[in-house]
């Protein structure tokens, strides 16, 4: 059975207190979520120091692409946890990946999932009860759009306890993103090849075979 949407506020015990100590006065008052709250970070232990956020924007080198996959099918084959919009090409081809996996998944779109229509692999994975799709969006926001999505983005890195960004561009919004989430101090790591120079100079640690 599909589980039905749940709102999660603040005062309630299992708020992740992390997006406090992150988002300060942007912290979400409602979190709408569908699935397994136990994934929830603070929730499950066995998830606590484990999550990856995997980001991956659409203009990437397509040496890159080939590592991304490869990662997912790492995480995958591992069974290490995860949490992302997966709304670029690439993260979707990731979140395929990792659907097939028996690991638990964070899927966070960038709008509201009220009225969002789930796909049959979503549904598998909700009723096995690994997956959870979580948004700070309001019934209004039915659409993504880049500020949802900013905003979206700095909601996945609180939540994780390692960054994945498989590449960054220089003076992107993505390395932006890169230099928030460095300023709080989380770790961020990427794959070692001159085109992530940018994500190095701010401190990014390289992907190793044991991540």
């Amino acid at each position: 059975m599909i589980p039905s949407i749940q709102n999660i506020t603040q005062t309630d015990t299992n708020y992740p207190k992390r997006l406090k100590k992150y988002l300060k006065t942007e912290t979400p008052e409602t979190i709408w979520a569908r699935g397994n709250i136990n994934l929830l970070p603070g929730q499950n232990t066995s998830l606590n120091g484990a999550l990856w956020a995997l980001f991956c924007s659409r203009k990437c080198p397509g040496e890159l692409i080939l590592k991304t996959h490869d990662l997912a099918q790492t995480f995958k084959e591992r069974g290490i946890p995860t949490i992302g919009g997966y709304h670029s090409p690439i993260e979707q081809e990731c979140l395929r990946v990792l659907l097939r996996g028996v690991q638990p998944i964070l899927l966070c779109p960038a709008r509201n999932i009220e009225k969002m229509r789930l796909k049959p692999t979503w549904r598998d994975a909700l009723t096995d009860e690994r997956l959870l799709i979580l948004s700070t969006f309001e019934s209004r926001h039915n659409r993504s759009t880049a500020a949802l999505a900013n905003r979206r983005n700095a909601f996945v890195a609180a939540l994780a306890d390692k960054i994945c960004i498989a590449h960054a561009a220089e003076d992107s919004k993505t390395l932006e993103f890169a230099q928030m989430v460095r300023a709080w101090g989380k770790p961020v790591f990427t794959f070692e090849t001159p085109a992530n120079d940018a994500l190095f100079q701010l401190g990014a640690q390289p992907l190793l075979g044991g991540t």
